[in-house]
């Protein structure tokens, strides 16, 4: 007479070869809070070393008469710039509340950067030109505020990390 498996038999010797196996290869440790600290502050001091490059860009479509397509490029190139550091951003590894709070704000502020890209890009080569349009476009000079704000939370972290 054939012995018969007890259901769920099988679903418990599943489990137990997968918690054997977890075991024998422990999960990797985690980063310390330096390190963490250490990764937002290299990806920050890149971000803030763009924005010089992006205020330039910004500030050129707001300069009067035609805009060349230098400066088209100029926006185009940094916005990628910016996009890629703002990947790298999400990329990192953080458990610490406060740096992933950090990382968010970051992530904001470089967000805003590309929009003010993109903003000064729609102003200055726009199809429908009117004076509303132009009295906005030659009011740009710069990313402002917000590059400033990336700068202070850049020094913040920097200043902890030592």
């Amino acid at each position: 007479m054939a012995r018969r498996t007890p259901p769920g038999a099988a679903r418990w010797h599943r489990a137990v070869r997968t918690l054997v196996r977890l075991h024998r290869h422990p999960a990797p440790a985690r980063p310390s809070r330096p390190a963490q600290v250490h990764a937002l502050v290299a990806v920050l001091d890149e971000a803030v070393a763009a924005q010089t490059p992006a205020d330039a860009a910004v500030a050129a479509c707001g300069e009067p008469g035609p805009v060349s397509r230098q400066t088209a490029r100029s926006c185009g190139q940094q916005s990628i710039t910016l996009h890629r550091l703002r990947a790298r951003l999400q990329d990192i590894e953080l458990t610490e509340p406060d740096l992933v709070q950090v990382r968010a704000r970051a992530a904001r502020l470089l967000a805003y950067d590309l929009w003010m890209l993109r903003e000064s890009l729609n102003l200055a080569f726009t199809l429908h030109q009117n004076p509303r349009t132009e009295a906005a476009r030659l009011r740009l000079n710069g990313l402002g505020r917000h590059a400033d704000d990336l700068r202070r939370l850049r020094d913040g972290l920097r200043a902890e990390a030592g």
